[in-house]
């Protein structure tokens, strides 16, 4: 398309991702010792861009026609999908986008050109002046809808499978011959609804083409700079040596900002055209749009256990609503059937999962990535299983608990294990005996479990290179510079970093500097997404900084005359074991090391245990140590208006061991305020003509601080060996067992049986009626012959 050249004579300014009218940068001429003040707003260098979206869910584009928009005053570049036709995606198994489509839009809200402009107003009106030419087709927006015979499906390439975009099938044992073993068989189906990330800070992006070195740099909201590194590389045909990928600290992110996006990629594809740096700053509209968010998961379970309440075999089918494009999916398919068998004992299992294609935005992964959603199924259905009993549910599920040290039937390895402790420890702080015996009518508590992974055991790309890398230097002065590539997003990664760091030399956290989130100057970090930054790059930090201070012991050593074996850092200090009064400051240690050893430094990688299954989809659900979260929670529900609060959440959470506490407790909170947020409120709904219903935090509910309840945090430590000084994830896990312990707390208030979300009053109201509460059934789709694994030799499960 037309675009307008860079002028003669102009050059690339840098600028930072929110635009300030002035700001230090920086940026990659910094590394050569030069940091430029600039003023974009004086000189007029910082172009904005903005994204034109389709209207329609699903149509043919006949034609673009963005004349009038080029030649508009102020207008510096106009880009459509023949501009960037490389299709991308963050799985390798799934690059089926485009940063603007091509000749088919796939749901509401797809860009289809892109404009730079000197100023956000003339973008605005370039926009409406862009003609696109649609030719509608029916649209899919129900996983029915998208199982059924179709002459058009939503991706051609898909072929003879119609909008069916991933299957997995897989049995693990003989789950027959289990049932008809079992003393009693109970089937349920459960739906839980989608919902999206609604992190407070839109996505943003700033793009820099530099033409002289032909070097691309990128300053963005993600959580994943690496990732977001190598799909700008393979959507803009750029190597990779010539990107830079700054990640800036994010508002927030929950999973929404590991894609690549068409704004990331449209920003520097614009910047190449115009000779401007671009930033494209996405609307909250906009990000309903961009989404990402939890599928949709419509799911059937059905398990057989003996007389004495023990499990014999459990068979799970999913049916995911996928959105218009892959994401994650592949991964979230399997997820949806990985982690059953991690708190549970299943002798025998088999897991049918399938995702669909539908006109609606992509899903993706939101916090739990892929789990929640079973977790609801499976804890909804485990208490129901316990009622048909006659068994008290905790008993239930006491007597089905995994422990520590074992493998599960799918070959997932648990090292420790504090589901015990977390049910016990909850219980106790709940009154839960006494509460289930004494609250009166319209109140009640509930219970309900759950397990999530710390990190994921396996990269996004299949490759035998570490996880995490740290690269430290120790400055004569004593100042310690630890550089990595991880990404903050308010988790607490920095500080995580700063204090593994500080622990090793004895300092407090503020004396370690930090430079993260930098491709072209940090060693690679895969980014923060599955819970894995504190134990993947917490011991690739604690190696770098054990090696980094052998050398400074030595010194100290030879100069003392102490063994280095007896030294230890401490405040600051290297000093005696035995006689802490006989020492070196750390800058005076590290000045004779140097002057032995030359420059202090070191580096420090994480790859996590290799996985034990050798089946498709193996690689989904391993991890080098599972976190584990018991919960209660109590509610007073108005039988008149099916109205109710959350009185107070009680959760434990095997967290391994608490770095820190504060913002362990912090990580509780946010999840337990998602989970409830989730069960509560938020529904990603469309209309049957794929029109979102409401694309505002105005029109999508969720949970305010006026309704957040009290919660009671409690931290367990099983001081797991595999994780930095012990600690394992608290970020996700401890969201699973919130939506399914609300919905047994108001079972127990009102005796109603709910087995979809969220629950609404109107949903209380139905089931105060006696009347079914949930999906009626699956589709009658018929799943692929499962892949028959062979149970591990060690497994201890028992069964048929």
């Amino acid at each position: 398309m037309s675009r307008t050249e860079q002028q003669p004579g102009e050059d690339s300014g840098e600028f930072d991702v929110i635009g300030e009218a002035r700001t230090r940068v920086d940026s990659w001429d910094k590394v050569r010792g030069r940091v430029e003040y600039v003023d974009d707003l004086h000189e007029g260098r910082l172009a904005h861009g903005k994204l034109k979206r389709s209207p329609e869910p699903h149509a043919g584009i006949a034609g673009i026609d963005t004349s009038a928009a080029e030649s508009m005053a102020g207008v510096l570049a106009v880009i459509t999908g023949e501009d960037v036709p490389n299709r991308f995606g963050i799985m390798p198994a799934a690059e089926d986008e485009t940063a603007l489509a091509q000749d088919t839009v796939r749901y509401v809200g797809e860009p289809v050109a892109a404009v730079a402009a000197v100023d956000e107003a003339t973008a605005e009106r370039a926009l409406e002046r862009i003609d696109v030419d649609y030719q509608p087709y029916e649209p899919v927006t129900s996983i029915d809808g998208a199982l059924a015979p179709t002459d058009r499906p939503i991706h051609t390439e898909h072929g003879g499978d119609g909008n069916v975009d991933r299957l997995a099938a897989l049995e693990f044992g003989d789950v027959e011959a289990a049932f008809e073993a079992a003393d009693h068989v109970r089937e349920d189906t459960f739906f839980y609804q989608g919902n999206t990330h609604m992190a407070l800070e839109e996505h943003s992006a700033l793009a820099d083409w530099d033409p002289g070195p032909g070097k691309l740099t990128v300053w963005a909201s993600t959580q994943v700079p690496h990732y977001i590194h190598r799909q700008l590389a393979k959507a803009l045909d750029i190597p990779e040596r010539r990107i830079r990928v700054h990640a800036n600290s994010v508002g927030g992110g929950f999973g929404g900002k590991t894609d690549p996006f068409p704004h990331q990629i449209c920003a520097a594809k614009l910047s190449m055209a115009c000779g401007r740096p671009v930033k494209i700053t996405l609307t909250r509209e906009e990000v309903f749009y961009a989404h990402r968010g939890r599928h949709p998961v419509l799911m059937w379970v059905k398990t057989g256990v003996d007389a004495d309440g023990r499990i014999t075999g459990m068979d799970f089918k999913s049916f995911l609503d996928g959105g218009g494009y892959g994401s994650y999916g592949p991964a979230t398919t399997y997820y949806t059937g990985a982690l059953q068998t991690v708190t549970y004992r299943i002798p025998n299992y088999r897991f049918r999962g399938v995702r669909v294609n539908t006109n609606k935005p992509p899903c993706g992964p939101k916090r739990g990535h892929g789990t929640p959603q079973p977790r609801y199924a499976l804890e909804r259905h485990v208490r129901l299983l316990a009622g048909d009993l006659g068994m008290d549910q905790i008993e239930f599920r006491r007597r089905n608990f995994t422990g520590a040290y074992e493998r599960t039937v799918n070959w997932l390895e648990i090292t420790t294990n504090g589901l015990e402790e977390c049910t016990t420890e909850v219980l106790e702080a709940a009154n839960w005996e006494e509460k289930r015996a004494t609250l009166p009518e319209g109140k009640g508590v509930g219970f309900a479990v759950g397990s999530y992974i710390t990190g994921a055991a396996l990269p996004i790309y299949w490759n035998d290179m570490p996880h995490s890398e740290v690269q430290l230097k120790v400055d004569r002065s004593g100042s310690v510079t630890v550089f990595c590539g991880e990404a903050e997003i308010g988790q607490g990664s920095d500080t995580v970093l700063a204090s593994i760091v500080a622990e090793v030399f004895g300092l407090e956290p503020e004396d370690v500097s930090l430079e993260v989130g930098d491709t072209d100057t940090t060693p690679v970090d895969l980014g923060s997404y599955s819970s894995r930054v504190t134990l993947m790059v917490g011991n690739a930090a604690i190696e770098a900084a054990e090696k980094a201070i052998t050398p400074i012991f030595e010194a100290v050593s030879a100069e003392l005359d102490v063994p280095s074996d007896r030294l230890a850092a401490r405040a600051g200090r290297i000093v005696d074991e035995r006689d802490p009064s006989v020492g070196l400051d750390l800058a005076e240690a590290v000045q004779f090391a140097e002057a032995e050893y030359g420059l202090i430094g070191a580096v420090g990688s994480y790859t996590p245990p290799a996985i034990q299954g050798e089946y498709k989809g193996a690689g989904v659900g391993p991890t080098p140590a599972y976190s584990f979260s018991a919960a209660v929670v109590q509610v007073d529900v108005d039988t008149d208006t099916g109205e109710f609060d959350v009185e107070k959440v009680w959760l434990a959470h095997d967290v391994g061991r608490a770095l820190n506490p504060m913002s362990v407790e912090g990580q509780i909170e946010g999840s337990v305020y998602m989970g409830l947020s989730e069960a509560l409120l938020e529904d990603w709904s469309f209309t049957t003509g794929g029109q979102h219903y409401g694309p505002s935090m105005l029109d999508y509910k969720s949970l305010t601080v006026n309704e957040m309840p009290e919660v009671e945090s409690i931290a367990v430590e099983t001081q797991e060996p595999r994780g930095p000084f012990g600690a394992k994830e608290a970020g996700q896990g401890p969201l699973l067992p919130i939506p399914p312990a609300l919905t047994d707390a108001v079972q127990d208030a009102i005796g109603a049986d709910i087995h979809e979300t969220p629950i609404t009053p109107r949903k209380v109201l139905k089931g105060l009626k006696g009347r079914s509460v949930g999906p009626a059934g699956i589709p009658d789709f018929e799943f692929p012959e499962p892949d028959r694994v062979d149970r591990p030799d060690e497994w201890s499960g028992g069964g048929v």
